[in-house]
């Protein structure tokens, strides 16, 4: 049966605009579940697609959202927790495990089957981090309705494209600082762009052969930390001297330093979470994946040279033109 019309929990996010626009285009009917109306407010103008304001985290309410549905997205995720605690703290518990299992509850109980559900790279109960076991044990809640619902699950790496809290943010910060102090400067990660990330999720709401999968999403090629850090810094024609803090005393000093701010940047959390590296060994791609490089698409957003077409590239690399 072709699914017409779906619910996105967690749209109002990077990846989750990607998404609403990818579905908008093929006709899907979107209802985008949001905590405040006006996070979505760039969304608005997309055909098919409607805002609705809910606390998501209300069972009852995830009952009625599902009503008239034929699937859902789940998108949710946050990468800071100031409750830091073991396992993992309660921001991390709400949004990655007690949310996927309301979900699946509320889905048992409206009758929608398919769910189609974001998770990370490395993601286990037993991670290196709080954010790796609360998305673990996400997951596994997830996984343990696999025989009665249609469940797809995609572990990305971290995500880049226009809009990207990612290469956006040390684009920023290599403005303001000559001297570019790094922790875990030799942490690996494959990044994916976000367009291949939206698309693969759209491609397999119809896909049957997806149903009780799980696949990583990854980029074609591997890089440090220090790497893309470097790229970022010649994209937006920064010269800077980088100083490795390795992943010690040094480094957790300045994650904890930068968790203090209001929007932080960097947490001890994350550095724990970059103990492992985010990459793939291949063995769990998408069916045809084909994802795009990095360096085809981060210099029409970071690039000073490509400011004047970077609204335009941005429609156009939504668009898939």
């Amino acid at each position: 049966m072709e699914l017409k019309n779906v619910l996105l929990i967690g749209g109002s996010g990077f990846v989750g605009g990607w998404i609403a626009s990818c579905l908008s285009q093929r006709g899907v009917r979107v209802t985008i579940a949001t905590r405040h109306r006006d996070n979505t407010k760039k969304l608005i103008m997309l055909p098919t697609v409607e805002m609705v304001e809910v606390k998501v985290n209300d069972s009852q309410a995830l009952v009625e959202l599902m009503r008239g549905q034929d699937a859902v997205i789940n998108l949710v995720g946050i990468l800071h927790d100031k409750d830091s605690r073991l396992p993992y703290g309660k921001g991390f518990a709400a949004a990655h495990v007690d949310l996927p299992r309301n979900i699946v509850a509320a889905m048992k109980q409206s009758g929608v089957r398919r769910l189609v559900h974001m998770s990370a790279l490395n993601a286990a109960g037993d991670g290196a981090s709080e954010y790796l076991r609360s998305k673990g044990e996400g997951e596994a809640v997830v996984g343990a309705a696999m025989d009665e619902l249609e469940i797809t699950v995609f572990r990305p790496s971290v995500i880049f494209g226009p809009g990207d809290a990612f290469l956006n943010m040390f684009a920023k910060l290599l403005k303001l600082f000559p001297i570019f102090p790094l922790g875990g400067a030799s942490a690996r990660f494959q990044p994916v762009f976000v367009g291949d990330v939206a698309k693969a999720f759209c491609d397999s709401l119809n896909d049957r052969n997806t149903f009780g999968q799980t696949y990583d999403l990854c980029g074609p090629k591997v890089y440090t930390l220090r790497e893309l850090v470097e790229y970022t810094a010649q994209l937006v024609g920064k010269r800077r001297r980088i100083i490795d803090l390795g992943n010690g005393g040094w480094a957790y000093l300045q994650a904890g330093l930068l968790w203090l701010l209001p929007n932080p940047p960097m947490s001890p959390d994350n550095l724990r979470s970059m103990d492992v590296d985010s990459v793939s060994d291949g063995a769990h791609d998408y069916p045809g994946w084909q994802p795009t490089a990095l360096e085809a698409v981060a210099p029409t957003y970071l690039s000073p040279a490509e400011q004047g077409q970077v609204r335009l590239d941005r429609y156009r690399l939504r668009a898939g033109r």
